[in-house]
């Protein structure tokens, strides 16, 4: 896909401004990485990209047709589901082969049946990032995408999203700039930063 073009972009609830002004071109088929400390408006942003918020003013381009997967800060799993069915919500046509090699990949094995309420809260969020990777998309979204993984796991999931992602335009929400160079970041936005340059 192309680059997205955010122009003007501006969104504000009850009176308190979380964007004001914001320009940025996303590069297509590449990773970019948003940091900020909270309450900068990172998930607005990535709400607004995905048409789950309008902005009060300013512009999207580049998403018209474009197909969309995310992950969100919640982990939003069928909890009376196993984990090969939350993965089928995304992607039918797997195979048990095909989701039993992938839940390996993320340190998941065994879990194909097993409801995923009863996992743990770094399982759940494998579970969630996998399903993600594995629709069919031009556009990832990921807010937090690492949150509650041991060090040594979370290096490993990084690995393979950065594998899994290769070619494709990524948006990344992170407070760790390691993760953005861990995910390969071609940019990185610090959104506390722009939002200071346009209140000049």
């Amino acid at each position: 896909m192309k680059e997205i073009r955010i122009q003007a972009l501006s969104k504000a609830y009850g009176g308190k401004q979380v964007l004001k002004g914001l320009n940025l071109t996303i590069p297509g088929e590449k990773t970019t990485a948003i940091l900020a400390p909270s309450g900068f408006g990172k998930t607005t942003l990535l709400r607004c990209l995905m048409g789950l918020e309008k902005p009060d003013s300013g512009t999207i381009e580049g998403l018209d047709g474009v197909r969309i997967s995310a992950v969100f800060q919640e982990d939003r799993l069928c909890g009376g589901f196993g984990a090969a069915a939350n993965l089928r919500l995304c992607a039918p046509e797997l195979t048990d082969a095909q989701v039993k090699k992938a839940l390996e990949a993320f340190s998941l094995s065994g879990t194909e049946d097993k409801p995923v309420s009863a996992f743990s809260g770094g399982m759940k969020r494998r579970v969630a990032l996998l399903r993600a990777l594995l629709a069919d998309y031009e556009l990832l979204i990921l807010d937090e995408p690492f949150h509650g993984l041991d060090e040594e796991l979370r290096e490993k999931i990084m690995e393979e999203t950065c594998r899994r992602s290769r070619g494709k335009t990524v948006i990344m929400v992170t407070h760790d700039p390691y993760e953005a160079e861990r995910m390969q970041a071609v940019q990185t936005v610090h959104l506390d930063r722009l939002e200071a340059d346009a209140a000049l």
